[in-house]
């Protein structure tokens, strides 16, 4: 990669968030998409698009080796100028759950969690850490579900100071903690935590045995390590092209620089050293209380009343929310480029829809290990 084009990546620095965001973190009445997207700083907001897109247009950046180097950048970026869209439409978990007939999306949300933290043995007490942890949806319902104490790892500063306004809020200041750091590297020492759990977060890791190991490191011997992992699934054919096409999408709109195998990440959680309970993949389970596929809010049909988050999601909800972001763009209220993200949530949609019809993904490979005693 020339340093021309390192020059033209705009780094998400603290400083930079900090700027980009202050007048969103500081008005607290701030909680609609409108007011979120007009209280950006325009100029910095045009600028880190430009940068997330260089990864996958036309420049030296557009490569897998690139976008793996430089992932701290990638996903940072991506999530500085994501979140919102996510809150917007998805609430204060960023990530899926197969449903139960008659469940909202938020009932099987919160299930999904609880299946993990019983998984990871979160008791009463314990210190317990959560690998990007987001705005922190579920760091509070593990509070909530166990009365332990979690840790928030996160390396991106917006969501940090989003998922300590919702602590507040939630009265949960004294039971959480919220951690700026990078989780392939993470700043806590040896044995400092009772359990570790991720969901659906480590695949922004550049290695995944990386950031395993160190979930291992901080863990307590005995402990247990618990996440729900993205990953291809053993029907995904790297010489399809429909395949990889899919599998770029999915890249593409979620910020991560490589999907690995199923396979290659419980053998990156073998060499880290957990004796694995648990391997198993639970978005292809079809099982009583989980009937409906976990991708079904993405692909809600024409239209959906289920409030403003289920009518976000219908055909007929993301054309009104992109010809509103068009228009508030075009007026200036929204800074140049929002469509433009707008459009790479989109490309995540839909190749998340077809990577699950085509069985070659999973947002939910369960994997629980134990730290060896000795």
């Amino acid at each position: 990669m020339s340093s021309s084009n390192k020059k033209e990546l705009l780094e998400p620095t603290p400083e930079l968030s900090k700027a980009l965001h202050q007048k969103v973190v500081e008005d607290q009445s701030a909680t609609s998409l409108v007011s979120r997207l007009s209280g950006k700083d325009k100029t910095l907001q045009t600028e880190s698009v430009n940068t997330y897109q260089q990864f996958w247009k036309d420049s030296e950046n557009n490569n897998e080796e690139s976008r793996t180097s430089l992932y701290k950048t990638l996903t940072n970026t991506y999530y500085n100028l994501a979140t919102d869209f996510y809150e917007y439409g998805w609430g204060e978990s960023f990530h899926f759950a197969r449903k139960a007939i008659g469940e909202t999306l938020r009932e099987s949300i919160r299930r999904h969690e609880h299946i993990l933290f019983s998984a990871a043995r979160v008791k009463p007490g314990m210190k317990v850490l959560d690998v990007g942890c987001g705005v922190g949806g579920p760091a509070r319902e593990c509070i909530r579900f166990s009365g332990a104490h979690v840790t928030g790892l996160n390396n991106n500063d917006y969501q940090i100071q989003r998922a300590n306004i919702y602590a507040k809020k939630n009265q949960q200041e004294h039971l959480s903690t919220f951690i700026k750091g990078d989780f392939m590297h993470m700043p806590f020492e040896e044995n400092s935590f009772d359990a570790v759990y991720a969901i659906e977060a480590t695949c922004h890791a550049p290695v995944l045995e990386g950031v395993y190991s160190q979930m291992y490191r901080v863990l307590k011997p005995g402990g247990y390590f618990a996440i729900y992992e993205w990953c291809l699934t053993d029907k995904f054919d790297e010489n399809n092209e429909l395949h990889k096409k899919v599998a770029l999408e999915v890249e593409h709109g979620d910020g991560i620089a490589k999907l690995f195998s199923t396979q290659v990440a419980l053998q990156a959680a073998k060499n880290a050293g957990f004796e694995i309970e648990i391997a198993s993949d639970l978005a292809h389970e079809t099982t009583v209380g989980n009937e409906i596929p976990w991708y079904a809010d993405l692909d809600c049909g024409v239209i959906n009343f289920n409030g403003i988050q289920g009518f976000a999601r219908s055909q007929i909800g993301r054309v009104f929310t992109t010809n509103a972001v068009k228009l508030l763009e075009k007026v200036g209220i929204a800074p140049k480029g929002t469509v433009e993200i707008q459009d790479v949530l989109m490309t995540a949609s839909d190749g998340l829809v077809a990577g699950a019809k085509l069985e070659i993904f999973t947002p939910m490979y369960l994997i629980v290990g134990r730290k060896p005693l000795n």
